[in-house]
């Protein structure tokens, strides 16, 4: 199988949330312009002062204020060798905040464990954002074999058997993706709105998703959707090379629907 190497690029997705900080008055807008700049740094690890204004079309004095302030408060750290900046470690532990305070992720985290003690392949949790699938939870394949590591924490939705089962269920997360399109990544990705409607009306009926070659070349998946209210809220699905998951997939379905639903009663409960 070859897994391409972290792609961050697809980091750059990330859809932008314009909000009455936009519209308002010049302190609400330079808070805007500071979480500018820290998206910035979701698809490269250092920027200098003059990368940063260059991407947000403004001054380098007003590029380095912003930088020096998210610096005092410990979003952006500057290497006193290069002087660049990179995400500082306040992100790191609010990140990690968010994470912890996941509902879903803790009730869905051992219910994921059995899973991949059953399977020993990877096995994500993944939410809709916008036309995309963010990952907030992976447990690697047993085996120790690193297949994603951090790559792929955030992809389209048309990409993923998680996008496919989450769209089928979430009107909003398949209108997103229809309006968003569908550019394509790896040999098996849908390219028209065409083929996403058979796929979607095809998981519909079946009552799972498989990608096969769609995120990455040589690598498959199978997902099925978390349901709050017959509304798709999550996925549950296991990842690996084709040769491990293609000869499986009538063994995994019922193993990972009866996983969603014990995540989906044990959370509306």
């Amino acid at each position: 199988m070859s897994i391409a190497p972290e792609d961050s690029a697809w980091c750059a997705s990330t859809p932008k949330r314009f909000g009455p900080t936009e519209q308002s008055g010049s302190g609400l807008k330079s808070v805007g312009a500071a979480l500018d700049v820290l998206e910035c740094f979701a698809t490269d690890d250092e920027l200098g002062v003059s990368d940063v204004a260059r991407r947000l079309g403004c001054a380098k004095s007003t590029a380095h204020r912003l930088l020096t302030t998210l610096v005092t408060r410990g979003f952006v750290e500057q290497d006193a060798g290069t002087g660049q900046y990179r995400l500082g470690i306040h992100i790191y532990e609010l990140g990690q905040l968010a994470l912890q305070r996941n509902q879903l992720r803790h009730i869905a985290l051992p219910v994921m464990r059995q899973v991949a003690r059953a399977t020993g392949l990877t096995v994500n949790l993944g939410v809709p954002d916008g036309a995309d699938i963010v990952f907030v939870e992976r447990l690697e394949n047993a085996d120790g074999v690193r297949i994603l590591g951090h790559a792929g924490r955030r992809l389209p939705a048309h990409c993923t058997s998680s996008g496919k089962a989450i769209a089928a269920h979430n009107e909003e997360a398949n209108r997103a993706r229809l309006s968003a399109g569908f550019p394509p990544r790896a040999r098996g990705t849908v390219r028209s709105p065409a083929d996403w409607h058979r796929v979607i009306d095809q998981v519909r009926r079946e009552g799972y998703a498989v990608s096969h070659d769609a995120s990455f070349d040589g690598a498959s998946s199978v997902a099925v959707a978390i349901l709050e209210r017959k509304r798709a809220i999550a996925s549950l699905s296991v990842f690996g090379p084709n040769d491990l998951i293609t000869p499986k997939v009538d063994h995994l379905v019922p193993l990972l629907i009866a996983a969603a639903n014990r995540i989906s009663r044990a959370y509306t409960s």
